[in-house]
């Protein structure tokens, strides 16, 4: 999920510990455990620092071995252990620590839901989990922690009665939204003509009842569409080009690392007048007639790579940074 949904959540829980005597019975045990359970709903994401090194390593790096199981008894630990240094308690570590697990565990079990998905089952596998049933910012969770934490800062309800009901809901959702994805998904399989081999995929949106939909045929295309109040529209279908420099490409680390975090990859050449721009983008994420998560690489006429980029751009950014680094005109 997004920053701001597990900060929201991060909340929640400080206010679900309410419930526990031990963590109410002394004000410097109740101000780290609401820390300890805001920090560690952010924690595994702290894999974002990798950005300062490139694009590419972050893109392999995040949601990986930062939401791995070792990292989540890792950052369990830390945060743990420094805010009991730091508030010099005595006793109560245990639920300090039961505290921050919730925290991250949850931060790592939100994600599992959505398109982008982890790699949670490290190091027994390094299979990237993504269940597609929640989008990545979803208003129902957001907005019921707002209300639920809103109600607690102003004292007008007591947090021991608004988050246990706060979380109920939240259960309650989850179950209904795993039980719609599965109905979704076996309705438009009922409807829609796929071959042995094809493969469908839903992928949710911030709208509840419109998903867009992915089928990866058996030559490799992928066919897209919308399935909107139960109407499916059909916006687009895209396969990959013919071209020595696409399995070239695959051996530039730009390229190796968008192939490392998803196998719905489509290529695409542009000839200029200075090389060949290569365009692999993830068929999975359509925006405005675009695909904005891509990894690029520029060529020359002798196919040697001038410039790169992976990651979330717009075209008019991207070709600004792009000509920039590789010294081009865009004329």
């Amino acid at each position: 999920m997004d920053t701001a949904s597990h900060f929201v959540v991060g909340v929640g829980l400080a206010g679900l510990s309410q419930l526990d005597p031990v963590v109410v019975s002394q004000p410097a045990m109740q101000t780290a455990v609401i820390l300890a359970t805001i920090i560690g709903s952010q924690a595994p994401d702290f894999d974002t620092i990798t950005r300062l090194r490139s694009n590419a390593v972050y893109i392999r790096q995040h949601r990986g071995i930062s939401h791995s199981i070792p990292a989540v008894l890792l950052w369990t630990l830390i945060i743990s252990a420094s805010l009991y240094m730091l508030f010099h308690l005595n006793d109560g570590f245990g639920h300090l620590l039961s505290w921050t697990l919730l925290a991250v565990s949850l931060h790592v079990g939100m994600d599992l839901f959505n398109t982008y998905g982890t790699q949670a089952l490290r190091p027994f596998s390094k299979v990237w989990i993504s269940w597609n049933i929640i989008h990545i910012f979803d208003p129902f969770i957001f907005i019921t922690h707002v209300i639920a934490g809103a109600l607690w800062i102003s004292q007008l309800v007591e947090p021991t009665l608004i988050f246990p009901i706060l979380y109920i809901i939240i259960a309650i959702y989850y179950v209904i939204r795993v039980c719609y994805h599965y109905y979704v998904k076996k309705h438009l399989q009922e409807r829609i003509s796929i071959q042995q081999d094809d493969v469908l995929t839903i992928i949710p949106t911030v709208r509840y009842r419109i998903w867009h939909i992915m089928i990866k045929m058996q030559d490799g295309s992928y066919k897209l569409g919308t399935l909107k109040r139960g109407n499916i529209r059909w916006v687009e279908q895209i396969t990959s080009d013919h071209h020595p420099l696409i399995n070239r490409s695959c051996q530039h680390p730009t390229v190796a690392a968008l192939q490392s975090f998803t196998k719905h990859t489509v290529a695409h050449i542009t000839e200029h007048h200075w090389g060949t721009e290569v365009r692999w983008c993830d068929a999975r994420y359509r925006y405005r007639r675009q695909y904005p998560f891509v990894a690029i690489v520029f060529y020359d006429h002798d196919e040697q790579p001038l410039a790169s980029y992976v990651g979330w751009l717009n075209d008019q950014k991207l070709y600004k940074r792009l000509y920039n680094e590789a010294k081009l005109s865009s004329q």
